[in-house]
């Protein structure tokens, strides 16, 4: 398992600064942000020379890109606006091949007309799930043209708001440039006991087995607040032993902290990958 962290945790407009504050608090892996290039998160335009920056940064650094990010609402109730994410998410597939990356991470969103992370009532709507289908497909056609992978996000805020949601996408669109990004704070509905969590994660991951490309790392604390990895009540053992235990050797990615916590995290999580190797 790779360990890395969001490379927007680090300030920097150019993606040598910021790739090097990666590897100076203990990570060898970054999911990228074009804002880290001094872009837009979804720019209107990439140049060569600016995703070749990237790629240099990451030769220059030995910090392996394996994500960038291509976030938009893929829901969202005005149509137009979902169109302006496609056309946003092909300028970033075309130009992954320059910046050495095979996997844009994607918001399957909601029907919140403002905030792509927000709940919303009508999310659970067969018209919901209809849009999303369409939208994937639109999706898709841009990643077979540049030989990309999707990785999507069970998220509660989401219309895939469970790894049950996760596998009927995958099922439905039947296309294996769908990937799944896990996190399981993301799916802790209210802090359960440990017994319910465990079980929680361990169903996440056996279901989504065979298409986890990525997991995240970060916490809940018992208020049900999003917390840094470690601080809260998530349990760590448990749930990197599960990732261990499907032959999971892709990316441990930390996100949701301050770039001063991040060397504490690189240190937690290293030593939990190293207890787990042993155990």
């Amino acid at each position: 398992m790779k360990l890395g962290i969001f490379a927007k945790t680090f300030d920097g407009n150019d993606p040598e600064t910021v790739l090097k504050a990666v590897a100076a608090a203990g990570f060898v892996c970054a999911q990228y942000n074009m804002a880290c290039s001094g872009l837009p998160s979804m720019p209107e335009d990439i140049s060569a020379a600016q995703a070749r920056a990237v790629s240099g940064a990451a030769d220059a650094t030995g910090v392996d890109v394996v994500a960038v990010s291509g976030t938009y609402n893929m829901i969202h109730p005005d149509r137009a606006i979902r169109a302006v994410g496609h056309a946003k998410l092909e300028i970033i597939a075309r130009n992954c091949a320059g910046m050495s990356t095979g996997l844009i991470t994607l918001c399957t969103g909601t029907r919140d007309p403002v905030d792509q992370w927000k709940e919303h009532p009508d999310n659970n709507t067969p018209e919901a799930w209809r849009d999303l289908l369409e939208a994937m497909e639109t999706a898709v056609d841009i990643a077979d043209r540049y030989d990309v992978d999707l990785g999507i996000e069970p998220e509660l805020a989401n219309v895939v708001n469970s790894a049950a949601k996760a596998r009927r996408l995958i099922d439905e669109i039947k296309s294996p440039r769908i990937k799944v990004v896990l996190d399981p704070a993301n799916l802790l509905v209210e802090i359960a006991t440990l017994e319910e969590q465990r079980t929680l994660v361990s169903g996440a991951i056996d279901l989504l087995a065979d298409r986890i490309v990525m997991a995240h790392a970060k916490d809940r604390n018992p208020d049900g607040s999003f917390a840094t990895a470690g601080k809260g009540v998530l349990d760590y053992s448990h749930y990197l032993r599960r990732l261990k235990g499907i032959g999971f050797e892709g990316s441990l990615i930390t996100h949701g902290l301050s770039a001063g916590e991040a060397p504490g995290v690189s240190t937690f999580l290293k030593n939990h990958l190293q207890d787990g190797a042993t155990s």
